[in-house]
């Protein structure tokens, strides 16, 4: 068992938000649903919590109501191991009303902020050539969507 689980508090779009994740992420389930009973909080039925898992971590989902919402204080870093698959989490994550941010960050259509970052870039910022580093950088500020291509041409000083 997983002895640290991150808790996402929505106000409805359970469902919705339990599909669009399981199915952006291989080696993704929902593993178990409790629905709210006729003296719940919630409308009967409705789902109340859900344990589910993205790329075998585990995440619970509360259907909470209009209590607290998503910040960006709080964001699941998501290390991508090549473009493809920054583009394809970039795509879906941001579909419907999503937002795109700087620097790789963006915003469900659900409010939750996610970090689609490329494992590449941690490898050109741990270079020990400082001025490649700081390129990188002031190449990465300027992106909403991170390529990896154009990090690596700023790495490379072309």
């Amino acid at each position: 068992m997983q002895k640290i689980v991150t808790n996402l508090w929505f106000d409805g779009r359970v469902e919705e938000a339990l599909d669009l994740y399981t199915s952006l992420f291989p080696d993704s389930r929902v593993a178990k649903i409790s629905r709210y009973a006729e003296a719940g909080m919630g409308a009967t039925g409705d789902i109340m919590t859900a344990d589910f898992e993205l790329a075998g971590q585990t995440f619970t989902i509360i259907n909470g109501g209009p209590h607290f919402q998503h910040s960006p204080a709080m964001s699941l870093l998501v290390h991508c191991a090549d473009q493809a698959e920054v583009d394809k989490l970039w795509r879906g994550l941001t579909a419907d009303g999503g937002e795109p941010s700087r620097c790789g960050w963006l915003k469900d259509r659900f409010g939750v902020s996610w970090q689609i970052t490329p494992a590449r870039l941690g490898e050109l910022l741990a270079s020990d050539d400082a001025a490649a580093v700081e390129r990188v950088t002031q190449a990465f500020l300027k992106m909403d969507k991170l390529d990896i291509a154009e990090l690596e041409k700023a790495f490379r000083n072309e």
